[in-house]
């Protein structure tokens, strides 16, 4: 059926259907790396395979999934893991470094008791003779910048951080007196005396729990105090789904960031970072070939 494509492009197909149907099983935990924010969902397998030609072109496999959790933020996860949960391959079998017992000790409420990561980390997950090198090197690298700042920039660092990343976008900042800042960390305008609009006022935090809505309303509620028409509200830990069904009504008051939006700014404004900043996350920039599942 499908003679245009190479050998390996159908053996990666075929492979990643048969573990689908007939690999995996009812009860086994499933991991879903999600695109809109810096978190990762936990489900149990619950059904067997259903043919549904009702759904979409290209996802008419199913299996239903009972969601366990669908907000551990990646910052949670040890970096050994999110290599493996970065394979290019939508279905993987994730099994080194112990995976399932911290995977099940994060679900628990538990810290990931993590593995020596020392030990090398290129092989040890079943992927059906598919390269295990076709890893998504962009993400992983981001992974790591995540849990460099995860690290270094914890509390007022971080909302050091965030100030740094505004006055590189061209706005005069200024923090708020600790312990009396009704809720906001950094009000920001616009050049050159940061009297121009739009004036800012913005909530950092730095914690791995994601922040509900009513944290959301808090901000939108006191813009008006600090005389602020706009709020930014960056959590490291991002959001829960309250807030992402806002995420409209919210649009033309107050711009919510996740950890991703974070590495997004710094990378876009790297340049402009100050010294002490740079040495706390030294990064460079590097060129890379971006690999296919059709290379031979």
């Amino acid at each position: 059926m499908y003679q245009d494509q190479k050998l390996n492009t159908l053996r990666n197909w075929a492979a990643q259907l048969f573990a689908f149907r007939a690999r995996m099983q009812k009860g086994d935990l499933v991991a879903l790396p999600l695109k809109q924010q810096s978190a990762v969902a936990f489900g149990e397998v619950v059904g067997d395979n259903e043919y549904r030609p009702d759904l979409p072109a290209g996802a008419s496999h199913a299996r239903k999934v009972k969601w366990i959790r669908t907000d551990v933020p990646r910052t949670a996860i040890g970096t050994d893991l999110l290599y493996s949960l970065g394979a290019f391959l939508t279905v993987a079998r994730i099994q080194r470094n112990n995976a399932e017992e911290r995977i099940k000790a994060l679900l628990a409420g538990k810290p990931d008791p993590g593995f020596d990561e020392e030990q090398v980390v290129s092989g040890g997950d079943e992927l059906e003779d598919v390269d295990s090198a076709l890893q998504d090197l962009e993400r992983y690298a981001r992974d790591l910048i995540s849990k460099r700042i995860s690290q270094r920039f914890k509390g007022p660092k971080f909302e050091r951080l965030v100030k740094e990343l505004l006055q590189a976008q061209g706005y005069v900042t200024a923090r708020t007196t600790a312990g009396a800042d009704g809720g906001v960390d950094i009000v920001a305008g616009r050049e050159p005396m940061g009297f121009d609009e739009p004036r800012i006022a913005v909530q950092v935090k730095s914690g791995e729990t994601p922040e509900d809505i009513k944290a959301v309303r808090e901000l939108r509620g006191v813009l008006e105090a600090f005389n602020a028409q706009r709020g930014l509200f960056v959590s490291w830990g991002g959001f829960k789904s309250s807030v992402t069904n806002a995420k409209r009504q919210l649009f033309f008051q107050v711009r919510l960031w996740t950890a991703d939006d974070v590495i997004d700014a710094v990378l876009e404004n790297y340049d402009r970072l100050s010294d002490g900043t740079k040495s706390e996350l030294p990064l460079k920039r590097i060129w890379t070939l971006v690999p296919s599942l059709e290379d031979d």
